[in-house]
């Protein structure tokens, strides 16, 4: 799902890759940021910026992104391996070939290690 940017509050002790938290209908989702992901300078996400909201197996996050085009459904068997394209290239399940540029497909199971998850379970718990 997206939503126009909220106000992120801080997590402290939380990963360098999380911004914050933001309360979507009662709940704490963590915000986490694909630039910091990539080793990208951190950006100020303005009141333009939304939020797609994501589940994985282990919890619900969110992603500031500057637009959103709208949805698209893409065959299976049109992604192709990242490694096959950029190998080395973590974080990305597949990508696939559109008439106007490439699509990246995040891997949000991997997006976070197994220690960034834990340090995020451990700050979440504490904010409570």
């Amino acid at each position: 799902r997206v939503f126009p940017m909220a106000k992120v509050a801080p997590l402290p002790k939380a990963p360098a890759i999380v911004l914050g938290v933001i309360n979507l209908h009662g709940t704490i989702i963590p915000v986490l940021d694909i630039h910091r992901r990539f080793g990208f300078p951190p950006r100020d996400y303005g009141p333009v910026a939304h939020l797609v909201v994501a589940r994985t197996s282990r919890r619900t996050l969110a992603l500031p992104v500057d637009e959103v085009f709208g949805v698209r459904e893409v065959a299976a068997e049109a992604a192709v391996s990242a490694d096959a394209v950029l190998p080395g290239i973590g974080h990305v399940a597949g990508i696939v070939a559109l008439a106007d540029g490439l699509l990246f497909i995040q891997d949000l199971e991997a997006f976070l290690s197994l220690e960034e998850e834990q340090q995020l379970g451990d700050a979440l718990e504490t904010r409570d």
